[in-house]
């Protein structure tokens, strides 16, 4: 059956209330251990459509004060020369009972007079405004994304009549991480959307078990079960939690027999684990049997059987499990894990998982699926649940990954920073990808000091290695680059095409021409087909004048593959300069400058290339424009003097013929 996806970004709800909104390389969430990847639950699977029921009434202390008609006191006493009401309430003259009292709706004010103010004076007005723009500015890195919340929840507080404040102040808590108080003002109602009402019973349900409070957790579930788009996540750790309220009959409720897509074996595979908790050994072997029926079943099954056997005290028959398992999926290293384990002489058979844990691990898997449907944000709050009931740091480097799949840099940067460098996998992990945020925030030289941290923590990483070159090279320090890149660890006799390039690219840059060549040439030979390595190539020997013609077909097979790329655009009108095609290149690099505005090379290429058709008045602006852009001090002084002096006549590279494709990296 074709998978049904239906997500909805919490961004763009929040968005839909506010004027301020928010943006919208990681790759997706990596699997937990015991568990298998999965879709989104079948339609036979989803929980049926039920009518909420009516919402719940506030507390109290948020209610705002009741208004009152001036024209009638509904408190006053008859007036005691009324005639007596009947005991039987009759009306004691025949005539019909009055209407009942029309119900009092709370007005939502147009203007507060005064404007409430929290303890500290500020007002809900400025508190909204500050709040809203914190959120919508954490996107990028310049604004504070929990300090938003706080303020939007302070507005929630000194305004519950506000019902588009409460939506703003729950969505805003639920991204920065502020779970208590998104499970406070949780919004309910039929008006409400799902992606929130639904949100908002879940959160409340997760909250409570965090907190110790199971039963009321499992009442949220036994109420009503969570709606898309978090059906997921519900079913997949209410069972838990129903488990460790003692209500064991609904956490074995299994899936229909005849449902066996990934989902429900999911969900039979927690049964399974369950029924072994609760001591029902027997139905528990039935199912991660069933489950584990076939090799090329999920390695997790296999590893799950393998260790119910194990803690039964069957070794031999966990090996068999393993090594059939093993030839299906020889590459497995959770199956490689548990037999190298049950090998070991005195190798102990793994505990069995807590409620925590399943509850975690389900949240997990609820992650994965919606990281799978680009739904970056339900990722990251199902794991900002997930830490709440069981902190791990395996769980930060998760959320992280996905707070920047969601493009909240500052927000994936804060969650991993907890992660200590006790745990130097890590650790090193972490301060990889803070490292890399960084960057893309353009933050250069912070990034820098994250890089060194992570190698600090692993010096035998290559892929630190060379993320650390790769940022010392951006930073221009390219001797230090190049010592990394000469190193033991990066130069090897199977080394990657990447670090031949970032190799090649550094000895550029260091004016070691021939090297850079070799390196660049090597990285061609090796992927013939990657744009950025025959742009890099082709623009060397353009730029260079030593072989134009071999260089410009580098670059249009590379803009042949990267048509909307506007540096390789640039490159192949740089080349067409070269040639003397003066016409042509100022077509293609206005091209160029259109995808690239900001980029002060492409900008002055276009400027030469207008001085050489005599539109010199556009050259002057394009250089001037140049200028602008923060150029390097070998450029700015360049530039200076285009404008001082103009250029001299250019003299065109004398065409060849170029070399056989084979020479220049082409497949054959």
């Amino acid at each position: 059956m074709a998978r049904v996806v239906v997500m909805t970004s919490l961004r763009l709800t929040l968005l839909s209330f506010t004027a301020l909104g928010f943006a919208v390389a990681a790759p997706g969430l990596a699997m937990a251990q015991e568990a298998p990847p999965v879709s989104d639950p079948a339609a036979g699977q989803r929980p049926p459509v039920i009518v909420p029921a009516q919402p719940r009434q506030s507390h109290p202390a948020h209610l705002p004060p009741a208004q009152t008609d001036p024209s009638a006191d509904p408190a006053a006493k008859p007036d005691a020369t009324s005639p007596a009401e009947p005991e039987d309430g009759e009306p004691a003259t025949g005539e019909a009972p009055l209407p009942p009292p029309a119900p009092v709706i709370i007005p939502i004010p147009a203007v507060w007079a005064p404007a409430p103010r929290d303890a500290e004076g500020r007002t809900a007005y400025g508190l909204y405004l500050a709040g809203r723009n914190l959120v919508a500015r954490s996107t990028t890195g310049d604004g504070d994304g929990a300090l938003g919340a706080e303020y939007l929840a302070s507005v929630q507080t000194l305004t519950p009549e506000q019902p588009t404040v409460r939506q703003q102040a729950f969505t805003a808590a639920l991204l920065a991480g502020d779970l208590r108080d998104a499970a406070r003002m949780a919004p309910s109602g039929p008006d409400i959307p799902p992606v929130l009402s639904e949100a908002g019973r879940l959160v409340q349900a997760i909250e409570a078990y965090a907190h110790g409070d199971a039963r009321s957790a499992t009442a949220v579930f036994k109420a009503q079960a969570i709606q898309m788009p978090h059906a997921a996540a519900g079913l997949l750790t209410q069972r838990w939690i129903a488990a460790a309220a003692g209500d064991w009959d609904f956490a074995l409720i299994g899936p229909p027999p005849t449902s066996n897509d990934t989902f429900s074996q999911v969900l039979r595979f927690q049964r399974a684990q369950l029924l072994e908790m609760h001591r029902r050994y027997d139905e528990a072997e039935a199912e991660f049997k069933a489950l584990s029926a076939t090799p090329t079943a999920q390695p997790p099954f296999h590893s799950g059987y393998g260790a119910f056997l194990e803690r039964r005290g069957r070794k031999a028959e966990a090996i068999a499990v393993y090594d059939a398992a093993l030839a299906a999926n020889p590459d497995s290293a959770l199956l490689q894990a548990a037999k190298a384990r049950v090998s070991r002489r005195f190798g102990r058979a793994p505990a069995m998982p807590t409620f925590k844990y399943g509850v975690a691990q389900g949240l997990t898997l609820a992650a994965s699926l919606a990281a799978d449907s680009r739904a970056n944000e339900f990722a990251a709050v199902y794991l900002r649940m997930a830490l709440d009931v069981s902190p791990s740091d395996d769980l930060r480097l998760l959320l992280g990954g996905a707070l920047v799949s969601a493009k909240l840099e500052a927000a994936a940067r804060d969650a991993m920073a907890p992660i200590s460098p006790r745990n130097k996998s890590a650790y090193a992990a972490a301060r990889l990808q803070i490292g890399a945020s960084l960057g893309r925030d353009d933050r250069k030289d912070e990034a820098l000091v994250e890089f060194r941290k992570a190698f600090a923590a692993a010096p035998d990483s290559q892929d630190i290695a060379y993320a650390l070159a790769t940022q010392l090279l951006e930073l221009k320090r390219n001797d230090e680059a190049l010592v990394i890149l000469n190193g033991p660890l990066l130069n090897t006799p199977d080394q990657p095409a990447a670090v031949h390039f970032v190799r090649g690219a550094a000895y550029e840059a260091s004016g070691k021409i021939a090297e850079a060549e070799t390196e660049l040439a090597a990285a061609v030979a090796d992927q013939p087909n990657e744009p950025a390595f025959l742009n890099y190539l082709g623009y060397l020997w353009v730029d260079n004048g030593t072989k134009v013609a071999e260089g410009a077909a580098l670059i249009e097979r590379a803009h042949a593959a990267e048509p909307n790329d506007g540096n390789i655009q640039d490159s192949l009108g740089w080349a067409q300069f070269r040639q003397g095609q003066y016409d042509v290149a100022v077509v293609t690099l206005e091209e160029a400058v259109d995808k690239e505005p900001a980029n002060a090379e492409i900008n002055d290429h276009l400027g030469d290339a207008y001085w050489q058709v005599g539109r010199k008045r556009e050259a002057g602006f394009q250089w001037n424009r140049v200028l602008t852009l923060d150029p390097d001090a070998e450029r700015r002084a360049s530039v200076e003097k285009k404008l001082a002096e103009g250029l001299p006549p250019q003299t065109p590279v004398t065409v060849t013929a170029p070399a056989p494709a084979a020479t220049v990296g082409a497949e054959p």
